[in-house]
């Protein structure tokens, strides 16, 4: 038996495959969402004296000296930076060191390589075992802050700073402060 090569009709060409649709129930992966989001970064041969804003997510290696104002972005200061400065920030990552006071929107993190000398007010605060820290911490939400206020017929005394060192965390401080902060929560000592 002899096989015999179908010939090609030109006048009718298979039509091309269509491209996928994306699925919008499906979320974009990790990288997608990245790109999506700017990120501007300070390297670390940079020093800026002065104060800091913009419109986009920043990255600190290098060393800053004034006041760093993104509130509606995350802030990170990396392994190299030094910051002497108040940082405002959605989430402020610190893994470097700040001299200065943190206020984050959403959540501050302290990384194991971080050191902090200065207050914190965040909703939410994180700290490693192993990085230090020297100052309080405010973790009242802004809404119940208001209502507290108003509610309170005497200010309430302030809290006593609260300290993490190197050998693990611990704290000297109000109990919302020590019991909001993870890892100082279970070695809480008086100083």
């Amino acid at each position: 038996m002899v096989w015999k090569k179908p010939e090609e009709n030109p006048s009718h060409p298979e039509p091309a495959p269509a491209p996928p649709r994306p699925n919008p129930s499906v979320a974009p992966p990790v990288e997608a969402r990245r790109l999506d989001r700017a990120t501007a970064t300070i390297g670390p041969s940079i020093f800026i004296k002065g104060d800091l804003s913009g419109d986009e997510d920043l990255v600190i290696e290098g060393r800053v000296e004034g006041k760093i104002d993104l509130k509606q972005h995350n802030v990170t200061i990396g392994k190299n930076g030094r910051v002497r400065a108040d940082v405002f920030g959605n989430t402020v990552i610190i893994e470097g060191e700040v001299d200065g006071n943190l206020f984050a929107q959403q959540q501050a993190v302290l990384r194991q390589s971080g050191a902090v000398r200065g207050n914190i007010t965040a909703p939410r605060v994180m700290l490693e075992d192993g990085s230090r820290f020297r100052g309080s911490i405010d973790m009242e939400e802004k809404e119940s802050a208001k209502t507290g206020a108003a509610a309170a017929a005497s200010p309430a005394p302030p809290a006593p700073p609260v300290t993490a060192t190197a050998g693990g965390a611990s704290a000297a401080g109000s109990a919302a402060a020590a019991g909001g902060v993870g890892t100082a929560a279970r070695a809480a000592t008086a100083q």
